[in-house]
């Protein structure tokens, strides 16, 4: 009843060694995965993933962090701040309010681990005073609403902080009610982030929640039964708990953001299921060609360790080409040095890792055990005709014509990203209305003073030159709204003072006027040393190292992609058309990608509101994920029309073949990764969602377009040239390329 490959590869020895001690497989895998969820959630170590996390600017090195760097250095930043704004107070002249106001301040200032606290009437002329101008809001003659700044010492502990903000909250509550006022908000930078910190938590719970039963659905429906579609689930299962487990080993040695998180853990359930949907559709496959219409309880425990044997020796190929192909992908991300880029790079080749592992061991030992039951619906082998067989005959019809069409399809989708234009939003991450968002945009529309500058120019100069400079050339500098400041911050170790000339456009640090200032500061720099700070340099330093590095990052991805498919298929052709491929594809999710965000359309729809421009971050991301999902595609259907090939069908034969036996598993998890990636679509956090619809783009463009369309039409025209290379790569495939 059984049959044994020409030659027993490691595969499917392990597979056969799987097959025969399913649950010492299954069982080490439950213990790790127990072991992985109770690390994560901090029930191991009493800390928690989530509470090492970050989430900030995505920083760069370059003018904007050398500026920070030095105003650390000189203790001008670095410090906590909680920040009240009071309004609607029927009267700030009102004595009683002004006495109220004073104890509260008092008590403040008395709170052990205040630095300071300052309000208008801490002022010798209260709220009217000049000096307090920047703290009061509303008309010029009678104000009605005021600010309240308190700053906590440097280097305070956690539990010293926590304890000294409790005290102040008190201490606010009494500024609210002293003055009497209808309404007030309250906030920080860092409750902006434990709020997006906290909304990547409830949209990552949200994403997987949805994600696990539509997919399971899903598969029910593929494989005709809940035992087979249980299969995947379980591995994405396990996956979801070493995910977590990996990632928080990661935040102990990198500032591991938020965002990081909800991407890759993401990205490892869609692998597993993916993987999980191709191995136990192949199980079945191999053991319907073993049994050869017997009945499924004829078989034998050898019977099931040789079926699982067989499908390693196939499947697990194409799992582990699979793997290495979006783990190159992802590794190009750690070309940048940029502490976001990189963890996410990292964090993802180890998720993808993971999922191989649940693709290789899991999911064939679950196979294993559960043999008899997935065959239960009949034991026949699938046709070879159908569906996707008769839609790549009509491709091979007309191939010129699909693949015009196809491709002006793609081109005009691809058209919009020709002018991207990056910014990198703070408070607007949060959904409009969210109150976090809406305390920092009153703030800055309120208190513009207060918000800080909008541009800043960070120095060591003798203030009587940087005084010169800003009262000369500085104040003719573009975009400016109001005259340079001068302030000095404090000193170094060393003595030396550091000074900060404060620029402000006005239009919150990210727009054309802030922008346009700091291209020409690098253009006409002050004749004394110093570094451009704000969002705007930050931005500019960040596109500066993605342009610088981006080369090096495409060349190595491509040239690994390039060898892998090579060593796959044996041709010169096949990788480099699939290189093509995946660019125009590629462009085409990133144009609809700017014409959606950037351009503001489907805000309705899709629940957000535009900031005029795309997260710094998406685009480098999405292509990473992008490109390694669409190879996924690729090496799922290549994997087939390859081992067609070798078995001596004609091109346009194995294609046919390879689209009907792979089409529908490349659909489906196609389905499946838009389903899990629809998560992000249903996100709150703005870099979320646009992250998962850059994905669900690309997958949607490259599983239709591309894999059912372009793939069959460019093959049918090229024939024979397919497998085309010259004699020296030939020679050198037979003797180090992997086949049958």
């Amino acid at each position: 009843m059984t049959r044994t490959p020409t030659r027993r590869s490691a595969l499917y020895r392990w597979g056969v060694l799987t097959g025969r001690r399913p649950w010492a497989v299954v069982t080490t895998w439950l213990v790790l995965v127990v072991l992985s969820f109770a690390t994560a959630l901090g029930a191991v170590t009493g800390e928690g993933l989530f509470d090492r996390l970050h989430s900030g600017d995505i920083v760069a090195p370059g003018e904007a962090d050398r500026a920070s760097a030095l105003l650390d250095s000189a203790g001008g930043g670095g410090f906590t701040t909680d920040t009240l704004l009071v309004e609607g107070v029927a009267d700030l002249a009102d004595r009683e309010v002004a006495r109220g106001n004073a104890e509260a301040v008092q008590a403040i200032a008395d709170v052990d681990g205040v630095a300071s606290v300052v309000n208008p009437f801490v002022f010798e002329e209260g709220p009217r005073d000049p000096a307090a101008a920047p703290f009061v809001t509303g008309p010029a003659d009678d104000p009605d609403g005021f600010a309240t700044v308190v700053t906590y010492d440097d280097g305070l502990g956690d539990a010293e902080l926590e304890a000294a903000r409790a005290e102040v909250s008190t201490q606010l509550d009494e500024v609210v009610s002293a003055s009497r006022a209808t309404d007030s908000q309250r906030g920080s930078v860092q409750a902006l982030v434990d709020a997006i910190i906290g909304q990547v938590g409830s949209d990552m719970k949200t994403g997987e929640g949805l994600a696990l039963p539509v997919s399971f659905a899903i598969m029910v429906v593929v494989f005709g039964g809940f035992l087979a579609a249980g299969l995947p689930i379980l591995g994405a299962v396990a996956s979801i708990g070493g995910a977590l487990a990996t990632l928080f080993g990661f935040a102990h040695v990198i500032d591991l953001d938020a965002t990081v998180v909800n991407i890759v853990t993401v990205l490892g359930l869609g692998l597993c299921i993916d993987y999980g949907l191709l191995v136990v559709s192949r199980f079945r496959e191999e053991a319907r060609g073993v049994l050869d219409g017997a009945p499924a309880d004829t078989l034998t425990p050898a019977d099931v360790a040789h079926i699982t044997g067989l499908t390693l020796d196939r499947a697990g190929r194409t799992v582990i080409f699979s793997a290495v192909t979006v783990a190159i992908s992802l590794t190009g991300l750690l070309f940048f040095p940029v502490v976001f880029m990189r963890a996410s790079g990292a964090a993802g080749v180890s998720i993808v890792v993971l999922a191989l592992l649940v693709g290789v061991s899991l999911i064939p030992a679950l196979c294993a055990l559960s043999a008899r039951r997935l065959l239960r619906r009949g034991t026949e082998q699938a046709p070879d005709e159908g569906v996707f067989s008769r839609l790549a005959t009509g491709v091979q019809r007309v191939p010129w014509a699909v693949i015009a069409v196809v491709l002006a399809l793609l081109v005009t989708l691809a058209l919009p990203a020709l002018r991207l234009h990056l910014t990198s939003s703070g408070p607007e991450m949060l959904p409009k209305g969210a109150p976090e968002r809406t305390f920092f945009e009153t703030f800055r529309e309120d208190y513009p003073d207060l918000a800080g500058a909008d541009v800043t120019y960070v120095t060591t100069a003798p203030e009587a030159a940087v005084t010169r400079w800003a009262k000369g050339a500085a104040s003719e500098l573009p975009g400016l709204v109001t005259d340079p400041v001068v302030e000095t911050v404090g000193e170094q170790g060393s003595g030396t003072q550091v000074r900060v000339v404060e620029l402000r456009t006005g239009d919150g640090g990210l727009g054309d006027a802030s922008r346009d200032l700091v291209d020409a500061l690098h253009e006409q720099r002050p004749p004394f040393a110093g570094h451009i700070g704000g969002q705007a340099s930050g931005l500019h330093d960040f596109t500066d190292v993605i342009a610088e590095r981006a080369p090096y990052a495409v060349l190595t991805v491509v040239l690994a992609t390039f060898l892998l498919l090579f060593l796959m298929t044996g041709s010169l052709v096949v990788p480099l058309k699939a290189l093509v491929m995946n660019v125009v594809s590629l462009g085409a999710s990133l144009g609809a990608l700017v014409w959606v965000f950037q351009d503001g359309h489907l805000e309705g729809v899709l629940g957000f509101t535009s900031t005029g421009g795309v997260e710094a971050s998406i685009p480098i991301l999405a292509l990473a994920f992008g490109f390694g999902l669409s190879m996924d595609y690729e090496v799922f259907l290549l994997s087939r029309v390859v081992e067609l090939h070798e078995q001596g069908h004609p091109t346009d034969e194995a294609v046919r073949l390879g689209l009907q036996r792979s089409g529908r598993i490349i659909t489906s998890a196609a389905l499946l990764m838009v389903v899990v990636f629809s998560g992000f679509v249903l996100a709150q956090v703005l870099a979320v969602k646009q992250t998962g619809v850059a994905l669900v783009l690309a997958i949607v463009i490259d599983a239709t377009l591309v894999r059912m369309l372009l793939v069959p039409a460019t093959m049918s025209v090229l024939g024979e040239w397919n497998w085309w290379a010259p004699r020296w790569m030939k020679g050198l495939h037979e003797r180090v390329g992997i086949t049958e």
